[in-house]
């Protein structure tokens, strides 16, 4: 298998630890993973859909970022965007995708759902995308 890790850079510290758990699940999946940064979690569908449309060929994808609740709406636009667009290429270009974008109120938030000591989401959602690609063998998807 061959998987795409986008990571969203806005917030380095937490994607650093969100990546951590998902290259540890890949790995031990014995998956192979590239990884390509983006600015901000805005960016992460339009990054897989592109890479979906190269000759790369990639099996799934884990998306991983983190959006922090601001002073202005701001923060309910990227999360929605992001969340949509990802959802959009999960339905419509049936992508295997492992949605890892965190969207919390503080960086307290942020740290429990990172932590390598606690649950790291990364870790999860990486199995996710394993589990999509998985079901989309099963029933004959490429």
């Amino acid at each position: 298998m061959k998987i795409l890790i986008v990571e969203a850079r806005f917030y380095e510290d937490i994607a650093d630890e969100l990546a951590k758990g998902a290259i540890q699940v890949l790995e031990d999946a014995g998956a192979q993973y590239e990884r390509v940064s983006v600015p901000g979690a805005f960016e992460v569908p339009a990054v897989i859909r592109i890479a979906a449309d190269s000759s790369e060929g990639y099996d799934g994808y884990v998306a991983l970022g983190c959006v922090i609740r601001g002073e202005t709406s701001h923060y309910d636009y990227v999360c929605e965007e992001s969340a949509r667009g990802l959802q959009d290429l999960a339905i419509n270009d049936r992508l295997a995708i492992g949605y890892g974008i965190l969207t919390v109120e503080n960086r307290e938030q942020a740290w429990s759902r990172c932590s390598v000591d606690k649950h790291n989401k990364g870790a999860a959602v990486a199995e996710a995308a394993l589990r999509m690609i998985a079901l989309k063998n099963k029933f004959g998807i490429k």
